[in-house]
């Protein structure tokens, strides 16, 4: 059964915040700024907050993040436990660059 684009979107989003370990400066881009997400030509933002939470697609998906070493971690959203995800080293707010998923490209730009 295919999923609704809605629903790719959120899984995609959830898949980016569930891989290998990430480049800390990279990392700490992205928690400081925020991303936007493109996959499949439907795109959302996540925004991460010093208090450790983030939030996207208008609130719809919501969890806490850290930073562990060269990783994102989070939980929250619809995958149980926590999820890090990998990033390329040495992006800045502005970057844009592709992360290769299971389900595909993902375009992702640091606000």
């Amino acid at each position: 059964m295919e999923m609704p684009m809605r629903s790719q979107v959120l899984a995609m989003s959830l898949l980016l915040l569930a891989a290998t370990p990430a480049a800390a400066d990279t990392a700490q881009e992205i928690a400081a700024h925020g991303m936007s997400l493109t996959f499949q030509s439907a795109g959302f933002e996540l925004t991460f907050t010093p208090d450790g939470k983030f939030t996207g697609m208008n609130g719809q998906i919501n969890g806490t993040w850290r930073i562990d070493g060269d990783k994102v971690c989070s939980t929250g959203g619809i995958r149980p436990g926590e999820n890090c995800m990998a990033f390329p080293a040495d992006k800045k707010s502005g970057d844009t660059f592709e992360v290769s998923l299971p389900a595909g490209l993902v375009t992702v730009k640091i606000k």
